[in-house]
Order: C-alpha cells, then structure tokens, then sequence
C-alpha cells in the first residue's frame, strides 16, 4: 500500500523539480496504489560510504518505507569514466577492477540503511556494455554541445583554457541514459549533481518517456566544517567504522554543525531540533548534551543502543575525566538553590566560592575560563540542570565535584 508523506521527504531536501510534478505523481501513485521508481546512483570511486551518502540513502529509505520501488544503482560503468562534478581538471578513470572492487564493499553497507527485501540492486554495466557504437552515437545526437558547456565546471574549464575531454561529455548522458534503462519517475542526488539529473529529464523525452522529477540534497560538511565530507579530504565519518570512532568524531563537530547533522542524518523532530537550539540559546540546555545525544542517534543507527551506550562510556573515559587529579573536593548544591530544577552558573560559581562576585564569575566565563564535565562554558546565562553530578573546572587547576 503507498502513504506518501510530502513534508517528511522535503524535510532536508535542498530542491525538488518540478514542484507542481512531484505532487502529481505522489498523487497519482497513492491513487492507484502504484509505487514509483526511485532512483540514486553512486559511482564505487571509493571503497567506504561515509555519512555524506548516508543523507540521500536515508531519503532513499523514506520513499522505501511509504511503498515505492528504490533503485541502488551502482555505477559500475560510469565510474571508469569520472563524474566531472565539481573538478576543475580531468580526473583520473578507474579500472573495472577497481571498481568491481570498490562496488563490492558498497553492496556490504548500504543495507546498513536500506531494507535489502525491498532494494533494487543495479549495476549500469547490465545496458552500458551492451551498446554498440550505433547507440552511442544516437545517445549522443539527442544533447548539444551548448547545453553542456552551459554546466558550470564546464564552462570555467573552458575560459580558463583547460581541456574538457569528450569523454567527460559522456558521463551526464550516461548517468541520463540510466534514467532511460530504469524509467525512472523520481531521481535524487546531491546539489552538485543537478546538472546532471536534469541532463536525465531531457534525454528521457527524448525517448518518449514521461519526465523525471529530480530531489536534490545538501552535501553534508565534514568535520572541518568547511568542506563537504570526503574520504580524499579525511574530513569524514564511515559508517564502518568502530562506534567509539563514530562517537567520537561526531563529538569533535562544531555547535553550529552539529545541528545541520540533525536534520540530515537523523529522524529526531524538528520541533525538537528547534528546542534544543532555543536551549542552548537561553542557557537551559549544555551544548554537549546536544552533541552526545547526536552522537548516540548516529551511533545507534549503524549498530544499537547498547553500543552506543559503551561508545559514550568510552570516549567519557578516555576524554571527559581526563587530566583530573586524584582528589577532588566536593560541593553540594543547597537544597534551597534547586527550586525550579536548575541554578544559575554564575550563581553557583559565587556560592561555591571560586568567584567572590557575580562580575568575576561573570568575566571567568567570558573569558573562557570556566568548564562542565571539559566542555567550555562561554554563555553567562548558562543553567545547570538538577539533579547533578559533574565536574566544574576553573581556570587551568581549579577543580570542584558538583553533586545536587
């Protein structure tokens, strides 16, 4: 039975086009109970799938979930080619062996997201090989040079004085021919590949097919949080990887990011996105329990929650307590001071005596000189939740157990 579900496949989505299209056929296939295909493909250039591609499987997924036919393509053949995508030079071709090699690993983990009862396993060698020359050549004869240098990797190569081989030319036809073989109704990727899935709507005419409408996706930002998640960039997180890797990594994200990452690769609420964001704001909620519970959700969704729970018990140990001395003296919050559920940072600064006046424990934290279980408090509206148990450094060997 398809239960389409529009908001939930906008949420994260950065284009769909044809809008007024992609009602239609959602419309149209909750009608008649006929799932459309839907279609992504990855090139094996790499052996691992890190969390970038995670955004589109997870898209992929949802279509899965209300019914529709998923198609995993693996690009076997387009990848000897090379997506030109984004490079400002010809990029190197792989063998078949590497990437025979490389889509192997891929059929591994994609199942990790995708339901393997419900997936559509291709390889686009199964039609690219079969075509002769002839074929090639009428392929080639439905797009024009024009519209290719209108694509903008393309045409700055091409001011620049930079070759384009013909052979690149090839690859968005190829992609576009894909589209063709499958009948595809919807295609998804990334914001980078939009020239070439809209390359798949005209050759689809061409053919005398109903048009593709195409979902694209933000590419994720990896941990640098400047550039998208790559492997070459080592900027990634692999969804192989060992949880406490995967833990820790999310970990080391900024505050801003972390909740760019919620949106796209997790199912959390938006609503509940949106708290959070007013509570670290208002200084009701610490950001690093924001950041560990998306290191939890992202953890849990390549393996459990029992792992997850011995990843965050890992990387508390190996970074939380840390560089602690051996005693520690305590200070416990006046029964008095818990009314409401919380104290007020400052406050608790001055009562405990490591600042004498609410201006200097002001101007501890403003200075970044004041610490939560070693994560850095700079907002000097911050309010500890209570009940607690925590460690508050000051300065650089100040140290108290806050107990509450």
């Amino acid at each position: 039975m398809i239960k389409n579900d529009i908001e939930k496949l906008k949420r994260g989505s950065k284009e769909i086009i044809p809008f007024d299209e992609f009602q239609k056929k959602l419309e149209r296939s909750e009608k008649e109970n006929k799932p459309l295909v839907v279609k992504a493909g990855f090139d094996p250039t790499a052996p691992d799938i890190h969390l970038g591609h995670t955004v589109l499987l997870r898209k992929m997924k949802q279509f899965q979930d209300m019914g529709h036919t998923v198609v995993f393509l693996i690009g076997d053949f387009t990848g000897m080619i090379g997506d030109p995508s984004g490079k400002s030079e010809t990029r190197k071709r792989l063998t078949r062996e590497e990437v025979e090699k490389n889509a192997e690993t891929y059929k591994k983990q994609v199942f990790k997201i995708l339901d393997p009862e419900k997936t559509v396993l291709e390889f686009n060698s199964k039609w690219c090989d079969k075509m002769d020359f002839a074929d090639v050549l009428t392929l080639t004869a439905k797009y024009n040079v024009a519209r290719m240098l209108e694509r903008d990797d393309f045409s700055v190569r091409y001011r620049e004085g930079k070759p384009i081989s013909i052979l690149e030319f090839m690859y968005p036809l190829v992609q576009a021919y894909d589209s063709v073989a499958l009948k595809a109704d919807i295609e998804l990727g990334g914001t980078d590949q939009k020239f070439n899935l809209l390359v798949g709507r005209d050759i689809q005419k061409e053919y005398g097919l109903e048009p593709q409408v195409i979902l694209t996706t933000p590419l994720l930002v990896g941990l640098d949080g400047v550039q998208k998640m790559s492997k070459s960039l080592k900027n990634y997180i692999g969804i192989n990887e060992p949880p406490r890797e995967i833990f820790g990594k999310v970990m080391s994200i900024s505050d801003e990011l972390m909740f760019w990452y919620y949106e796209l690769v997790t199912d959390v609420p938006m609503a509940e996105i949106k708290s959070m964001k007013e509570g670290i704001k208002d200084g009701s909620v610490h950001p690093r329990d924001v950041k560990v519970k998306l290191a939890r959700e992202i953890c849990t969704q390549f393996y459990n929650a029992d792992t997850a729970d011995k990843a965050e018990a890992e990387f508390n140990k190996m970074f939380v307590k840390k560089d602690l001395p051996d005693e520690i003296a305590g200070y416990a919050v006046p029964a008095s001071e818990a009314d409401g559920g919380k104290i007020w940072l400052i406050r608790l600064l001055v009562l405990s005596g490591m600042a004498k006046t609410n201006g200097e424990a002001r101007r501890l934290i403003q200075g970044g000189g004041v610490y939560i279980d070693n994560e850095r408090i700079d907002n000097d509206n911050y309010e500890l939740k209570l009940p607690v148990e925590c460690i508050m450094k000051v300065g650089k060997r100040r140290f108290l157990r806050i107990k509450g």
